[in-house]
């Protein structure tokens, strides 16, 4: 089989050429307009969100299911708007509507099903490990591990030649996929991923943990989020909580983990409240039953 040539990518071009191809739901942009917007009121924001019934419902059904444990019933976006508060809803925006940016993955290369799955276990793993450190605003953990593998969907829908090669190589060798990327690219997903956020805008609160979810140490500015979503990831691999690219269950870095102050034991604790979530939530954002 004739290998392919690595060296004309770059993530420059991976990202120009997919952000032509796939971007976000335009509601967003003028959801982060408005949120910024210093007359904006909970109402404008509410209607932007209402105008979609698709993304309405599932923003209800998340502010209603376990993650949020509210005692009373959030019927309106208005309310949850209060509740959850502007910026933490447009994040739970921005992860309600992603899932049906990528279209058309071929399915032979990733399982988007169990693509997803993984991807939401970590973000409500990273969340449950913020919320036990007290941290404000979990919702953009939640997202950034929610979109931290985004950068293997990119490649495989860029380059799904390359994707094929890179599998075939990491089924024979046993090496993991993220070194065979860096080792063959130059870059790995996680560092393209960040790069495909910073061009579509979103906040480098969560573009920086995904950009550095697996090489902790680098993170300028946000080092104890991106140590959030490492470990999260972490854990995600070693329970089987779906499934990306990557097989086997990444190094973990020791500073990240001491940078957390958290202790083994509460591992237990964060997995056990994590487990009903991921489920429901997997249920809500793929817009169907867990499955």
């Amino acid at each position: 089989m004739p290998r392919s040539d690595f060296s004309a990518i770059t993530i420059e071009r991976l990202v120009d050429e997919t952000s032509t191809v796939y971007s976000l739901p335009l509601f967003y942009e003028q959801l982060n307009d408005a949120i910024n917007h210093p007359r904006s009121s909970i109402t404008d924001i509410a209607k932007i969100i209402t105008e979609d019934q698709g993304l309405t419902a599932r923003l209800l059904r998340l502010a209603n299911s376990p993650m949020f444990g509210c005692y009373a019933k959030v019927d309106s976006i208005t309310q949850a708007v209060t509740i959850i508060g502007t910026q933490q809803l447009r994040d739970l925006a921005l992860a309600a509507s992603v899932m049906g940016v990528f279209n058309g993955i071929p399915e032979a290369l990733l399982n988007m099903t169990s693509f997803w799955r993984h991807s939401i276990a970590c973000g409500i793993i990273a969340r449950c490990l913020a919320v036990y450190r007290r941290e404000s605003n979990v919702e953009r953990l939640f997202v950034a591990g929610m979109l931290h593998d985004v950068g293997q969907v990119v490649l495989i829908a860029a380059r799904p030649e390359v994707s094929r090669e890179l599998l075939e190589i990491q089924r024979d060798s046993g090496a993991m996929y993220r070194e065979l990327e860096r080792e063959r690219l130059g870059f790995d997903h996680a560092e393209l991923g960040g790069a495909l956020l910073k061009k579509w805008k979103i906040p480098a609160s969560i573009g920086e943990p995904v950009a550095c979810h697996h090489n902790p140490g680098v993170a300028e500015q946000f080092r104890l989020e991106t140590a959030l979503i490492h470990l999260a990831d972490i854990i995600c691999q070693a329970m089987e909580f779906g499934q990306g690219a990557e097989c086997g269950v990444p190094p973990l870095d020791e500073p990240a983990w001491e940078r957390l102050g958290l202790s083994a034991h509460m591992l237990g604790a964060v997995l056990k409240q994590s487990e009903h979530q991921i489920a429901e939530t997997f249920a809500i954002l793929s817009g169907g039953s867990d499955g």
